[in-house]
């Protein structure tokens, strides 16, 4: 039955393909792309990524957040999300644009703007899809918690693991709001404070657990990472 169907990244793309050729060619002439990032740890939801062509870089940021990040953060972040993932659509739409007219990070969209998934279809699961905007540009300048990121972003900051520190930020960064903005979706009755004050405490557990683990790592005698180290 539709209603059980699965819907993974191949039975997507195969609907994207057999879309009327116009209408492919169109997409492709405007530069509209789509990366699609499944959760390792669970059926559902598929995250498909809308993007212009010239994002496609930052797209796969987004698709690394997903496919990795979640599965590096610690079982309290699981825990949090576990429901709540699994009453999701089985398909959520993110509209990754670099900015917002408003000045948000992200919002949770009521109807799916997304022309290719605006109706429910046996190969998108039979279901409605999910959809939301996020302003990747605004989430780089987003300092999400000050005194715990700045007093984190010090340790790396004379060090050679600083740019990868910072891109691990920016992902785990875009995964909270697109976690904050499902739980808005499945739980649209919760107080803002309490859906934030979610995904916000995923977004600090999963960055303290990736330093704790950086910090495990350390070769002191090759890679001095931590500005403290500097100091001798």
């Amino acid at each position: 039955m539709a209603q059980d169907a699965v819907v993974t990244p191949d039975s997507v793309m195969a609907y994207l393909h057999s879309r009327p050729r116009s209408i492919r060619w169109r997409d492709w002439l405007a530069g509209r792309r789509y990366a699609l990032a499944a959760f390792p740890d669970r059926a559902s939801p598929l995250v498909v990524v809308a993007h212009a062509r010239r994002d496609s870089l930052q797209a796969l940021e987004m698709v690394r957040a997903v496919e990795r990040d979640w599965s590096e953060a610690p079982q309290q972040c699981y825990d949090a999300y576990e429901q709540i993932l699994q009453n999701s659509p089985k398909l959520v739409i993110i509209q990754f644009r670099r900015t917002n007219v408003c000045g948000c990070l992200g919002h949770r969209h009521v109807i799916v703007k997304e022309q290719p998934f605006a109706e429910p279809h046996d190969a998108l699961g039979g279901d409605p899809a999910g959809e939301l905007d996020i302003a990747f540009e605004r989430v780089r300048s987003w300092v999400a918690l000050p005194l715990s990121d700045f007093a984190l972003d010090t340790q790396f900051v004379a060090g050679s693991r600083l740019e990868e520190f910072q891109a691990t930020r920016l992902r785990l960064q875009l995964l909270s709001i697109l976690l904050h903005e499902i739980n808005h979706m499945v739980r649209s009755q919760e107080p803002e404070a309490s859906v934030r004050e979610r995904s916000l405490a995923f977004y600090r557990d999963a960055l303290a657990h990736y330093v704790e683990n950086a910090k495990a790592s350390l070769s002191l005698t090759i890679d001095r990472s931590f500005s403290r180290f500097e100091q001798d």
